[in-house]
């Protein structure tokens, strides 16, 4: 057997660093051979790595893991209560029955029934950001396509004003970046807190303007449906309105440049995929495999248990840390190398179960649509800048650019 690495070499604090950062895989391939259910003393956390353990935490472990106002009271850190105040009403840190109730409702807007009739508008948007850079013959592609499309679709069907995107895109990044740092970072406790403010504010200005004029989409559905006539608070509905909109943002946006940068990356790859469309829907499934917009999440163990050789109590934590399972040899043969036709590709870059995203069919969706609209109309794609440089967050994993260089197709 071999020995296990020192614990400084294995904590998942070294993905603060910009190098591991960057290429956080050689950090996981180590947790996994040397100790795939690792303790993480610096993060006060459980740590697995392995495919089948991360599906097992995913499903039988407890999603309620965020602090109630009242334990940060205890703690002396009562002015953190208003990020605690939504923080434990969003369906993401829900078990059933609370998380089926909430999440039931805010999915019926992103059904691939209704994802499905959308695709002629999305294509429609598309088009209209790519007449906008073509003359150029430059790009970058995050701020120019991968942020404003899936922040345009997902305002509609929240129904919510297309005109405050740009507004929501940097609280929405903010609040993901609390969602994947802030226990790491507390300094920025400020920021995170008039983050929460400025987002709570503003959903409940669009409560109000729909009480006074009442529009379909996922706000007004939260507003008004009944279960069994039981009814959503108005905080439940103001909190869950911000993780929609975070979740709908963050992991497109991530899809898109990720997957363009993995493919620029990849060059024999990229041709096969320009040369054979049919690729297309296999290839977003390695994308997300490949560079998973979302890196970890976290679950409390719901009793004391064994899991791989170790004893965790109950209630401790234990992130699951999807990067590294979608990238087990044991469940993904070559697991390093990309591979856009592969075969059984079951990642967990959506989740596993009760959690899955249910924003999968429209992410899936917008993908397709920008990498084949970017195939037709485009060519001689290329790097502006051989390394863009990744956002600073352990969780939501993405590009803050992506510069690059083209010819347009006339």
């Amino acid at each position: 057997m071999q020995a296990s690495a020192p614990d400084a070499d294995l904590s998942l604090y070294h993905l603060l660093e910009p190098e591991t950062l960057a290429n956080p895989y050689p950090l996981y391939d180590r947790l996994r051979t040397a100790d795939p259910v690792h303790w993480d003393p610096y993060l006060h956390a459980w740590v697995v790595t392995r495919y089948s353990d991360a599906v097992h935490v995913l499903t039988h472990f407890r999603s309620e893991r965020m602090p109630k106002p009242e334990d940060l009271a205890a703690k002396d850190l009562g002015e953190l209560n208003p990020i605690a105040q939504v923080l434990v009403r969003q369906m993401i840190f829900m078990d059933p029955p609370g998380h089926t109730r909430i999440r039931a409702l805010a999915a019926a807007a992103f059904s691939p029934a209704r994802v499905e009739k959308l695709k002629a508008h999305i294509q429609e948007i598309t088009d209209g950001f790519i007449d906008q850079v073509a003359p150029a013959g430059r790009m970058d592609v995050i701020a120019d396509l991968a942020d404003l499309l899936p922040t345009t679709v997902t305002a509609e069907l929240m129904g919510i004003p297309v005109s405050d995107r740009d507004r929501l895109k940097a609280l929405a990044k903010k609040f993901s970046e609390m969602l994947g740092n802030f226990q790491h970072n507390p300094g920025r406790a400020g920021i995170m807190l008039r983050t929460v403010e400025e987002l709570t504010a503003y959903f409940e200005q669009q409560l109000r303007a729909q009480e006074k004029q009442p529009h379909e989409g996922v706000v007004h559905t939260l507003m008004n449906a009944e279960i069994n006539g039981d009814r959503l608070t108005r905080q439940e509905v103001i909190a869950n309105c911000i993780i929609t909109l975070t979740g709908g943002l963050e992991t497109t946006t991530n899809l898109i440049g990720n997957g363009l940068f993995t493919l620029l990356r990849n060059p024999r790859e990229f041709v096969r995929l320009q040369e054979d469309p049919a690729l297309l829907s296999p290839a977003i499934e390695e994308l997300l495999r490949f560079e998973s917009p979302i890196q970890q999440t976290a679950r409390l163990s719901p009793d004391d248990l064994e899991l791989g050789g170790k004893k965790i109590r109950k209630s401790e934590a234990v992130i699951s840390v999807i990067g590294a399972a979608n990238r087990d040899p044991a469940r993904f043969p070559d697991p390093n190398r990309l591979d856009l036709a592969r075969a059984d590709n079951r990642h967990l870059a959506f989740g596993w179960g009760a959690h899955f995203c249910f924003g999968a069919p429209l992410a899936r969706l917008e993908g397709q649509i920008v990498f084949r609209t970017m195939f037709r109309r485009l060519r001689r794609i290329a790097l502006a800048l051989p390394e863009p440089r990744w956002q600073n967050n352990m969780t939501f994993r993405g590009l803050e650019s992506l510069p690059i260089t083209f010819e347009a197709i006339a």
